[in-house]
């Protein structure tokens, strides 16, 4: 069974230091990002269960990542934070937050902070199994797709963006969400990247899919139910 998948964002090395091997010990599987393009990269890439998210990274405030992750994902997310003001905390919650825990931070209670927040987060049933649209087949988890069942090769960037795609059916999805969550922040205007990988995966998924993943010019993409 897959473990539980835990999110680190902090700069600070001796943070990854402490919570891995406890997080480890608690069962969970946890993941590391210092800066906060690399953890929307992994976020999107990845899709953990949770993310424990410091507000103070070198390459951008985390209430900047927050919002961005919330663009395109529901994971629950805890920050853990040194800044104790009202206002921040306030800020984070509004920005879609689901716990505010201020550092330094007692490991039973992060603990048990994280069971509450993964409790009330409900994902939908079998988030960790496959992905089936029409013929298609698509494992969350690995890079293995099948199109009637016969194997087709992705590549990550590939897999991704049909894994975003398809867990977002029905809904636009921006140039600027896919962008961030595939390429980071940085990258958010740079639709000719975009327009590759959609006419790559085009070719690849045979016109029964492909007629379901639609244009919305000027706009972004959108996959039918």
């Amino acid at each position: 069974m897959m473990k539980t998948r835990i999110l680190v964002v902090d700069d600070e090395p001796q943070i990854h230091r402490f919570l891995a091997p406890a997080l480890r010990a608690a069962g969970y599987e946890p993941l590391r990002a210092e800066r906060g393009e690399e953890a929307l990269r992994q976020a999107a890439a990845l899709a953990p269960d949770l993310v424990l998210l410091d507000l103070g990274l070198p390459d951008r405030d985390g209430q900047q990542v927050l919002a961005q992750l919330r663009a395109f994902s529901e994971v629950p997310v805890i920050v853990l934070s040194a800044r104790d003001r009202e206002v921040e905390k306030i800020a984070a919650l509004d920005a879609g937050a689901d716990d505010y825990v201020e550092k330094p931070f007692a490991l039973g209670e992060l603990l048990a902070r994280i069971r509450t927040a993964l409790r009330h987060h409900k994902p939908p049933a079998g988030a960790n199994e496959a992905l089936e649209l029409g013929a298609l087949r698509l494992a969350a988890d690995s890079l293995q797709v099948e199109l009637a069942g016969a194997q087709i090769t992705l590549t990550r960037r590939e897999h991704g963006l049909l894994l975003l795609l398809i867990r977002n059916r029905g809904r636009v999805l921006t140039h600027r969400q896919l962008l961030t969550a595939l390429w980071g922040p940085d990258h958010g205007e740079d639709v000719a990247y975009l327009r590759v990988y959609i006419g790559q995966l085009r070719r690849k998924l045979g016109s029964e899919i492909s007629a379901l993943l639609k244009t919305e010019p000027g706009i972004g993409y959108r996959l039918e139910e």
